[in-house]
């Protein structure tokens, strides 16, 4: 029998966390995919080109994750998108915080990320200040308000939250079958409805969508089953090695710019270090700034007025503690959650692109004012 060596494992993990990171930084600085943008260039432009890169990542990645849980790959009930609690009021409330503070920032936390790379120092404040907030909600003066007031609105089911499973309870037709039923249509659905309506539409569209689609389904299998160990040689139990979590993770940034900055502040605390979600974030950072300079898009940027300054923190501080208590930002819930088909990640995803529309119609209506 072969001995497992967990100190090994975890490495190649986080390492590839970085690897992983520095193509999706590539990709999203390249291609422009972003999901804030997605929904502000359709509310603003009525433009859906990003929004179709969206979808197909989501498209892609579900088909992807449930060919590995059909297979035995990956335990998908041990992940967060799939847990039985449902916390569905601090998804809700959560979601809606997020999404009008991303808009006032100017970039969610992973377009923050490329932006950043690229030269945009507001972006490098927005990344930096909810960090902090994010720390602030997870375990700091914060966290009373996200556990005590939004966490315990949240329902107990019988089995996973995920939209198979729930849906199962109400059909005659196995969960197994109905999820892959859904994981089709899905792709399906993402398929045609870029193709019909943006078949000809800029080639980072597609390569944008399919591309971050990939790079989800390559970090649940490195981290859910490259990375697991049933019996953990300290411990005896089951372990997901390298992640903070320990856990089967996907993409998300919100709580992994929180450890990002644990790592920073206590360095030498040996209970603190690199983890995948991690080493994901500062492969982002890199790897947009590669992209940048090859492409000569790389361009310093500050802020402009007081005013703007002070719009990019507030929504910092909000998508920090809207991604935090929404369980995922618009990448986490986004991307990975509803590549899985959380039920949670769908409200969540909801009030997310609520919240974005009260931003836009509130920020139309003072630009009307002020020429008026």
């Amino acid at each position: 029998m072969e001995t497992v060596n967990p100190a090994s494992l975890a490495r190649t993990v986080v390492f590839g966390g970085l690897i992983l990171g520095l193509l999706l930084g590539l990709i999203g600085q390249a291609t422009r995919f972003c999901v804030r943008g997605a929904i502000a260039d359709w509310v603003r432009l009525d433009n859906r080109e990003r929004f179709a890169g969206w979808m197909l990542a989501i498209g892609v990645g579900a088909i992807g994750l449930q060919a590995f849980v059909a297979a035995g790959l990956v335990d998908a009930t041990r992940t967060l998108a799939w847990s039985p609690r449902l916390a569905w009021a601090s998804c809700i409330v959560g979601g809606l915080i997020f999404g009008y503070g991303m808009m006032l920032a100017d970039g969610c936390p992973q377009r923050s990320l490329v932006k950043a790379g690229s030269g945009s120092l507001r972006s490098a404040v927005v990344a930096v200040v909810a960090a902090l907030a994010a720390v602030m909600t997870l375990r700091g003066v914060l966290a009373p308000v996200r556990a005590n007031l939004l966490d315990v609105w949240s329902v107990q089911l019988m089995g996973p939250q995920d939209l198979g499973n729930v849906l199962a309870t109400a059909t005659s037709m196995s969960v197994g079958a109905l999820r892959w039923v859904l994981a089709a249509l899905l792709l399906a659905a993402t398929l045609g409805y870029a193709w019909r309506k943006h078949r000809s539409a800029l080639r980072q569209t597609w390569v944008g969508g399919i591309s971050v689609g990939l790079i989800l389904m390559a970090a649940v299998y490195l981290t859910g089953h490259f990375g697991f160990v049933a019996e953990h040689p300290e411990t005896l139990e089951a372990a997901w090695l390298g992640t903070q979590s320990n856990r089967p993770e996907g993409l998300n940034f919100t709580a992994p710019l929180a450890n990002a900055l644990d790592l920073l502040t206590l360095w030498t605390d040996k209970a603190t270090v690199p983890t995948f979600g991690v080493m994901l974030v500062l492969g982002v950072l890199l790897g947009s700034y590669a992209s940048a300079r090859l492409r000569r898009e790389f361009k310093l940027e500050g802020f402009e007025s007081p005013r703007e300054f002070g719009e990019h923190v507030l929504g910092a501080v909000m998508m920090g503690f809207g991604g935090v208590t929404a369980l995922g930002c618009s990448i986490g819930n986004g991307v990975t959650g509803l590549a899985w088909m959380s039920t949670g990640s769908i409200l969540a995803v909801a009030a997310i692109s609520a919240g974005a529309w009260l931003a836009l119609r509130r920020g139309a209506r003072v630009l009307r004012e002020a020429t008026a």
